[in-house]
């Protein structure tokens, strides 16, 4: 069966369905015919699978959507009976943050002022997929305690506070934290000693970029938008037009990492114990019943992973101003936003409680949506930060009336054309070097990473297009990383 065979309805240029085979609604598609056209087959056998499996409600497939464990990344998947790990994934609460600074960009012009940016960033924060605190010689000191604490507690007024990272930041989270401390305290006493030793050797990793495809960039902020709404979200989310600001994405590190492969082996073998099929064959695709005690253990430990990632992202951009003050004294810094693109939340969905998995989706709540009555982006929808690539740089997005019927959801940025080993294989060092340099874009890399180039990614035009055209959400500013800086793992 051929993606082809499978879009039976168009509603507009960017809007398609596909007939999953069973009852309910079918699967959403987010993405214009050069969008769809990129979809390879099991990414759309994903999809189907994803949708098929038990006690899910609807499917949404993002314009970034490739694939992924099980589930396609850069799907949200709903479900008010079962939680899957797979459509959260690996990463959990991997994430965006952006962070403004008061900075004209002509005063990072100078590439000495850049370099010593990038020198003092990278001896606070540490790249690389093993890589912790311990080793840069600048980073925060902080005592296994306090990650514990943080991993219970989240982004807490007295976490914040230890680690000195500023107050008022945690009511720029999507989520400041998840679950209630002393469940999750009870449920960290009382985990497999094994886990619970394998976690412990990862806590040092908090404050820490991680590899692959996290990055932290640091871009021009351009306002785009010359509307009412446009405008108060540009005052709302404290955007600085032709000034400097800071993209980040990472996770939950190896401590998210360590909770997920547990989960993982641990629903497969119950699988096999209950004698129960796997989703279409799929032991990618392992769930458990919200109720169940295994439910109840991966919602638990997908808080713990989440909390660590939103501490350790809080505590990077607090590590990214420090830097930025040593290197030009008196600046000062805003978060505009901190959110996730792999977790599940419980929401509101058609009147009904339910949970959305969102991997490599972001959330798209738009203006006057009852959850954030208590939040400074009521009036406006939250921030929507969505990553391209170094070429074509990023964007800052408000949600649309039509982000109801995607799950209010969005992709969370352009997505992979090329898989990590194809794109080794076929992208050309001395040439994608050479754009960076062109586009006058410094890096802390020797050599680019080749999986991460520019040329691996879609077009991210086409992307931005499919959601301003789905109706989904509308850009509000544009972060181009062109006089800026890149720092990737440089390994």
């Amino acid at each position: 069966m051929t993606k082809d065979k499978l879009i039976v309805d168009k509603n507009n240029n960017s809007i398609s369905r596909l007939d999953a085979e069973t009852s309910g609604k079918p699967i959403l598609i987010v993405g214009n015919q050069s969008i769809r056209d990129g979809f390879d087959d099991l990414c759309i056998q994903q999809a189907i699978n994803s949708r098929q499996a038990p006690g899910v409600q609807e499917l949404v497939l993002g314009a970034d959507a490739h694939c992924g464990y099980g589930a396609p990344v850069g799907c949200a998947m709903s479900s008010s009976t079962h939680v899957y790990p797979g459509p959260v994934g690996y990463d959990i609460k991997c994430s965006m943050s952006l962070l403004q600074l008061d900075i004209p960009k002509d005063q990072i012009a100078d590439k000495r002022v850049r370099r010593a940016l990038i020198d003092a960033i990278c001896s606070r924060i540490p790249t690389g997929m093993g890589k912790g605190s311990r080793h840069v010689p600048n980073a925060r000191s902080i005592e296994d305690y306090q990650v514990l604490r943080a991993t219970i507690e989240g982004a807490s007024s007295d976490v914040l506070a230890e680690l000195g990272i500023p107050q008022e930041w945690s009511l720029r989270c999507e989520d400041a934290s998840h679950g209630k401390p002393l469940d999750l305290e009870d449920r960290y006493d009382e985990m497999d000693k094994r886990l619970q030793a394998k976690l412990e050797t990862k806590l040092h990793q908090l404050g820490s970029l991680g590899g692959g495809n996290h990055f932290l960039e640091a871009n021009i902020t351009s306002l785009v938008g010359q509307d009412a709404m446009s405008s108060l979200s540009h005052s709302t989310f404290g955007l600085r037009d032709e000034c400097v600001s800071i993209l980040t994405h990472c996770g939950s590190r190896g401590f998210g990492h360590a909770l997920a492969d547990h989960h993982f082996k641990l629903l497969e073998k119950k699988f096999y114990d209950w004698e129960i099929p796997f989703p279409s064959g799929d032991k990618q695709l392992v769930y458990a019943p919200i109720d169940s005690i295994e439910g109840r253990n991966y919602l638990a430990d997908m808080a713990l992973g989440a909390n660590f990632a939103t501490v350790n992202h809080m505590l990077i951009n607090s590590l990214i101003l420090e830097s930025f003050q040593e290197v030009i004294p008196g600046c000062t810094a805003e978060l505009v936003y901190y959110i996730s693109h792999n977790m599940a939340r419980k929401e509101i969905i058609n009147n009904k409680p339910t949970w959305v998995h969102r991997k490599g989706a972001t959330r798209a709540f738009p203006a006057n949506h009852h959850t954030l009555k208590a939040t400074p982006f009521y009036l406006t929808g939250h921030p929507i930060l969505l990553p391209g690539n170094p070429a074509d740089g990023s964007v800052v997005m408000i949600a649309q009336d039509g982000a109801k019927d995607a799950l209010y959801s969005v992709n969370h940025g352009a997505g992979r054309a090329l898989g990590r080993k194809k794109a080794k294989k076929l992208l050309d060092q001395e040439e994608t070097d050479n754009l960076l340099k062109d586009l006058n874009i410094m890096t802390n890399c020797r050599e680019y990473p080749l999986d991460e180039a520019p040329k691996a990614y879609k077009d991210f035009k086409e992307v931005i297009a499919s959601v301003e055209e789905a109706n989904l959400a509308k850009t509000v500013a544009i972060l181009s990383p062109k006089g800026g800086f890149v720092i990737k793992d440089s390994e």
